[in-house]
């Protein structure tokens, strides 16, 4: 995964940093030019191939930087893998803030939002409004949920470790769980939030440092309302309050950038859906009037003590709580 050839030429005394991504896709050029852009020379690693090694001077082994460390991490993405290959990746982001290295979004906070269940822990503990939500272990104890809760409207079952959109089911009733060997062990199950006025969609909020830099508005032929899968994306306008229902849900996760989901009720209140520690641009670059990956890169780089070379422009939506 070379860096990007503009970041090539910046010289030894631009910052480098190191962009966690999985595949070096669409993001993860987007991000490298941005940086180039930026004055930072930008190089993509796969925490898959980072590790630990107590002989090194720093102890951490970070492919692409031989034996020093990168002055800054941008996480895009942990990649799949087993339990303890995910949670070696997030030891090695939590050693690399230890020694001082700025690193965002922080392990924390990605530990919090891929866990679906600890994101809806989040959110109702700082009094975030999000839909009642429940996680199980065992099959009795997720049909004992439905029993008593199926009566007042169907539930979502999401994956716990999922995103995109895949694996969604709407649960009508008993006979709509599937075995639980099919959900990894846990049932996670939230309370569904209908269309309005048969119209499937919601919102989602581009938080970067404190501050909203973008939103749209999701539209879908069906209640599962991701671009990837189908869903046409709108340019949004958020009135203050939404805004600040986004910046208080990112917060609340520990993110210095995120993407929130949230989708109005019946009766027309807001709920955060999820918050997303690592969310893709690329649908809200479709509708944006400015470069998003500039933006996150000038907020990043500031917020890191590594102001840009340049100020990228700045957005009509951009508002602070």
């Amino acid at each position: 995964m070379p860096a990007s050839p503009k970041a090539a030429l910046l010289g030894e005394g631009a910052p480098k940093i190191a962009i966690a991504v999985d595949l070096y896709d669409w993001h993860a050029r987007d991000l490298t030019a941005a940086f180039a852009r930026a004055g930072a020379l930008a190089t993509p690693i796969r925490l898959a191939q980072c590790g630990f090694d107590t002989q090194r001077k720093h102890g951490l082994v970070i492919h692409g930087f031989g034996s020093d460390l990168p002055d800054a991490v941008f996480v895009r993405a942990i990649g799949s893998g087993s339990f303890e290959s995910v949670t070696l990746r997030l030891s090695v982001l939590h050693a690399l803030r230890d020694l001082g290295v700025p690193v965002a979004n922080p392990a924390r906070a990605v530990e919090i939002c891929v866990d679906k269940a600890a994101t809806s822990f989040a959110l109702a503990h700082a009094k975030i409004p999000t839909p009642p939500t429940w996680a199980a272990q065992s099959t009795d104890a997720a049909r004992k949920i439905l029993r008593r809760e199926i009566s007042r409207g169907p539930l979502v079952l999401k994956p716990l470790f999922g995103a995109q959109g895949f694996g969604l089911r709407l649960i009508q009733s008993e006979d709509d769980l599937p075995p639980i060997e099919a959900v990894e062990y846990v049932y996670y199950l939230q309370r569904f939030i209908g269309p309005r006025k048969d119209v499937y969609s919601d919102m989602r909020f581009f938080v970067s440092d404190g501050k909203v830099i973008g939103a749209m508005i999701r539209r879908a032929a069906n209640w599962i309302t991701n671009i990837k899968l189908g869903a046409r994306p709108e340019w949004l306008e958020p009135d203050d309050a939404l805004t600040a229902l986004a910046l208080r849900a990112s917060s609340a996760v520990g993110a210095q950038f995120a993407g929130v989901d949230i989708i109005l009720d019946a009766d027309g209140a807001p709920q955060v859906l999820e918050v997303n520690s690592m969310p893709g641009w690329r649908g809200l670059q479709k509708v944006a009037p400015f470069c998003v990956a500039d933006r996150l890169v000038r907020d990043f780089l500031k917020h890191a003590g590594r102001a840009p070379v340049e100020e990228a422009p700045t957005s009509s939506v951009e508002r602070v709580a």
